[in-house]
C-alpha cells in the first residue's frame, strides 16, 4: 500500500505539460487600480515624468502609458512591458514642467 502511495505523489509531482491541468484564466483587476498600487514605483524610476491610463495604438485596448524625459535602451529595460496583464508603452515626451501661475497661452 505504502508503495502504491508513493507511485501515486511521485507521478503527480512529475506530470509533464501536456497532461497538466488547465488553469483558469484569472479576471484582471480594474486598469485603474493596477495604475494606484503601481505608480509609485513607476515614478522612482529615474527618467519618468508621469504614467497613466491610455489606449493602445488599436485606439480601443487598455493600456499603461509611462512618459520618460528621453527613451533610452537602457531605462526601457527597467521598465516592465505588462503589468498585471496590461501593456505597459512608453512614450518620450520630455520634461514635464508645471506652468506657472498665471501663466497664459
Amino acid at each position: 500500500m505504502a508503495a502504491l502511495l508513493l507511485a501515486i505523489a511521485y507521478a503527480g509531482c512529475h506530470l509533464s505539460p501536456k497532461t497538466e491541468l488547465p488553469h483558469r484564466s484569472l479576471a484582471r483587476r480594474d486598469i485603474n487600480a493596477v495604475l494606484s498600487d503601481h505608480d509609485d514605483a513607476l515614478m522612482a524610476i529615474q527618467g519618468v515624468v508621469g504614467v497613466y491610463v491610455g489606449l493602445d495604438k488599436d485606439g480601443k485596448t487598455p493600456c499603461l502609458k509611462v512618459m520618460v524625459a528621453r527613451k533610452t535602451r537602457e531605462l526601457v529595460r527597467k521598465l516592465p512591458t505588462t503589468l498585471e496583464g496590461y501593456r505597459v508603452i512608453v512614450d518620450e515626451t520630455g520634461i514635464i514642467r508645471p506652468l506657472r501661475d498665471g501663466a497664459s497661452h
